[in-house]
């Protein structure tokens, strides 16, 4: 095992990104949709009661390095350990993501809960007066606290790694009502959950287990990549001589089938981008109210994605009032204006 030092210390925050005013005759923000990029590694966190195999499943990942705040290493069978460090602060936290991580496709946080402890003692000691007397943060702490919550996880898809969060569960009643959701101390819950592409609850009924990425009345979730509405969780030990067996689920099962999400986005985007060009070339063509008409009985013809034929509705729209025509709504035509 490839050891991973823990020498306490600290990162600076990432640069803050200044926009400057920009002109047509330098260059612009705005991409269209086949240009926009996409972020190819995901944000992960997995929550179920103990003994549900949640960091051996969170180890499933693509290469994974255990960053273990919890000691949840000595839980896992030894056939699945992978390269681990044990913290026992941010600062340790902040070390660690200053080594060489190139061997690494994966970073795994065990548990979320407890980096944000971490984050929050932190955050605390860097200004005494985001504490209570009681070791609490301050409502303004909280906020710092998501402040740096997000930087972290900023700061980790820089370095091009999947983020797997492992978190125990608590148990939440509303009304007549028992909601699981994953064990955070006061409002850090909301500060995970929206950094998150995907979260998920596994469960277990006799020896089969599963996980939902669904929020359900009964747990909470996102599934940002339309996942199944239930799977079904390979056993990775074999029962009868304990040895390991593969442990690959997140890998091909989870984050392989978010992959090929962004890959339909993207290649919805050139298509989206392909025939709105083609539109455009159509509508610029337009000059009178025969040809704008010409073009209203051939706007189905065009094989449309998304929402290309509203775009192109909302261009002829402007080319003909541009062109001083007039849309008769009893003919469905356009017409010369008076």
């Amino acid at each position: 095992m490839k050891p991973i030092a823990t020498v306490a210390g600290s990162i600076p925050a990432l640069p803050t990104i200044l926009f400057n005013h920009l002109n047509q005759n330098t260059m612009t923000l705005i991409r269209k949709p086949n240009e926009i990029q996409i972020q190819g590694k995901i944000k992960m966190l997995i929550y179920g009661q103990p003994g549900m195999g949640k960091t051996t499943m969170a180890l499933s990942a693509p290469d994974p390095l255990l960053i273990d705040c919890d000691n949840g290493v000595q839980r896992v069978n030894p056939a699945h350990i992978s390269d681990t460090v044990q913290v026992s602060s941010y600062n340790d936290v902040l070390a660690v993501l200053n080594e060489d991580l190139s061997p690494y496709k994966s970073l795994v946080i065990d548990t979320a809960g407890k980096l944000l402890d971490f984050i929050a003692a932190y955050v605390i000691a860097r200004n005494p007066k985001l504490g209570r007397a009681n070791g609490a943060p301050t409502l303004q702490g909280y906020g710092e606290i998501k402040a740096e919550f997000s930087q972290f996880c900023k700061l980790v898809m820089s370095k091009d790694k999947h983020l797997i969060f492992v978190a125990h569960r608590q148990t939440r009643t509303e009304g007549d009502e028992t909601r699981y959701v994953p064990l955070f101390s006061g409002s850090n819950y909301d500060a995970v959950v929206t950094e998150l592409d995907l979260l998920g609850y596994i469960e277990a009924n006799g020896n089969k287990r599963t996980i939902t990425f669904n929020g359900t009345s009964r747990n909470d979730g996102k599934n940002t990549c339309n996942l199944p509405p239930m799977l079904d969780i390979p056993c990775v030990v074999d029962p009868a001589t304990g040895n390991g067996l593969p442990n690959r689920f997140l890998s091909d099962a989870v984050i392989k089938a978010y992959n090929d999400h962004l890959k339909r986005l993207q290649e919805q985007g050139h298509k989206y981008a392909a025939i709105m060009s083609q539109l455009r070339e159509n509508i610029a063509a337009i000059t009178d109210d025969i040809s704008a008409n010409d073009f209203v009985d051939r706007i189905d013809t065009f094989d449309h994605v998304g929402a290309s034929k509203v775009a192109a509705g909302q261009l002829l729209s402007e080319k003909c009032r541009a062109l001083k025509l007039t849309f008769n709504k009893t003919t469905r035509r356009y017409e010369q204006g008076a």
